[in-house]
C-alpha cells in the first residue's frame, strides 16, 4: 500500500508539473506573441462628425493597417489657445470618447513602440460646434423658421461649395431607422413607420452626389451619368409654411453649361445670413415659380467624406 501511494503522489506531482510548465509555455507564447506584433505603418482617427453642438459626446476611433492592442495607444488633445499637445490621461485604447465643449479642439493618436523609431502618429482631426443658435435666442428664433425680412441676407454659392452625398441611400438601406424611431418616439402625431414614408418621399432622387464649385454644380447620377453646367445667384424667396414658420430659398440660374441641367436650383438649409452650409435641401427644375411651390421632395445632401454613423449623429442631435 506504501508503495502504490508513493506511486499515485508521483503521478499527481508529475501531473502539477506539467501543468505548471504548460502555464509558463502559455505565458512565454502570449509575451512572444506581443512582442513579436507588427508596428502599424499608417494610424488614422476615425468617427469625426461634420459637427457637433454643445454637449455631445465625441467618439473617435483609431485605425490601423495591423491590429492595435491596448496598452499601446495614447490620445492627445490640444486646445484653440494651447501650444502643446496634452496627454489625454488613462486613453490607452483604440477609442477615445470626450464632450463636446469646444470649437477648433484637436485630437490626434500615437502607438507608442517600445523603441522611438517605432512611434507613430496620426493626423490631426479638429472638433467643429456649431449649435445653429440654440445658445442664443435669435439664432434659435431664425433655425426655427421664425425671422424678420430684415434679418435675411444674400448668400454666395460657396456657402455650399463642397463634394457632398445624398443621404437617400442610407434611408434605403434602413440606416435611418434609428432617426425615425426617434422621433416618432417625440412625436403625438407620427409613428416610425409614417416618419420613414414622409422622408421617402421627401428624399427621393437619383443624383448620388453632388459637387458644388464657386459657380457651377456638377450632379452625379446613380447610373454613373455625370453632368455640369454654371449658375449665377437669382436671389432669394422668403417662403410661407403652413405651421406658421417661414423659410427662405436661394435661388440660382443656370447661364451655361449641360442642357440636361436643370435652369434652377434653389437651396434650403434653415440659415438666413452667409455662414458655411453643413448639409442643405436641394430643389430643382425649369420653373422657376413651379419650383417655390414644390414642398414634398427636397434631397437632401451631407458631405460625403461624412460617414454612415457621422450622418446618423447628425439628425438624431436636430
Amino acid at each position: 500500500m506504501m508503495y502504490k501511494g508513493i506511486k499515485v503522489s508521483g503521478i499527481v506531482s508529475m501531473g502539477l508539473l506539467l501543468a505548471a510548465c504548460q502555464e509558463t509555455s502559455a505565458d512565454d507564447t502570449n509575451e512572444q506573441q506581443i512582442q513579436e506584433q507588427a508596428v502599424p505603418s499608417t494610424l488614422e482617427v476615425k468617427g469625426m462628425a461634420n459637427h457637433y453642438h454643445t454637449g455631445d459626446e465625441i467618439e473617435l476611433t483609431a485605425k490601423a493597417d495591423e491590429e492595435l492592442a491596448a496598452g499601446n495607444l495614447q490620445w492627445y488633445i490640444k486646445g484653440v489657445e494651447a501650444s502643446d499637445w496634452t496627454e489625454v490621461s488613462g486613453m490607452t485604447s483604440a477609442d477615445f470618447s470626450r464632450e463636446a465643449t469646444e470649437s477648433g479642439l484637436q485630437i490626434k493618436v500615437a502607438y507608442l513602440g517600445e523603441e522611438a523609431a517605432e512611434t507613430v502618429e496620426s493626423e490631426p482631426v479638429e472638433v467643429e460646434i456649431d449649435d445653429h443658435g440654440a445658445n442664443d435666442e435669435v439664432g434659435k428664433r431664425i433655425y426655427n423658421g421664425f425671422f424678420y425680412n430684415d434679418e435675411i441676407e444674400d448668400r454666395p454659392l460657396t456657402d455650399w461649395a463642397g463634394d457632398w452625398q445624398s443621404v437617400y441611400p442610407y434611408l434605403q438601406s434602413g440606416a435611418l431607422d434609428e432617426v425615425f424611431e426617434e422621433k416618432a418616439n417625440n412625436s403625438d402625431t407620427m409613428n416610425a413607420e409614417e416618419y420613414k414614408d414622409y422622408y421617402d418621399i421627401g428624399y427621393v432622387t437619383d443624383v448620388d452626389r453632388m459637387v458644388i464649385d464657386a459657380n457651377s454644380f456638377t450632379f452625379y447620377q446613380e447610373d454613373g451619368t455625370e453632368m455640369s453646367a454654371e449658375y449665377d445667384y437669382d436671389g432669394y424667396e422668403v417662403l410661407n409654411y403652413e405651421r406658421g414658420n417661414r423659410g427662405v430659398r436661394y435661388v440660382f440660374n443656370k447661364v451655361g453649361g449641360s442642357e440636361d441641367m436643370p435652369e434652377y436650383i434653389q437651396f434650403s438649409d434653415h440659415d438666413i445670413s452667409e455662414v458655411e452650409a453643413h448639409h442643405y435641401h436641394l430643389y430643382w427644375g425649369d420653373d422657376r415659380a413651379e419650383l417655390l411651390e414644390e414642398v414634398e421632395n427636397w434631397p437632401t445632401y451631407y458631405p460625403s467624406d461624412l460617414d454612415e454613423a457621422g450622418i446618423v449623429r447628425d439628425m438624431l442631435a436636430h
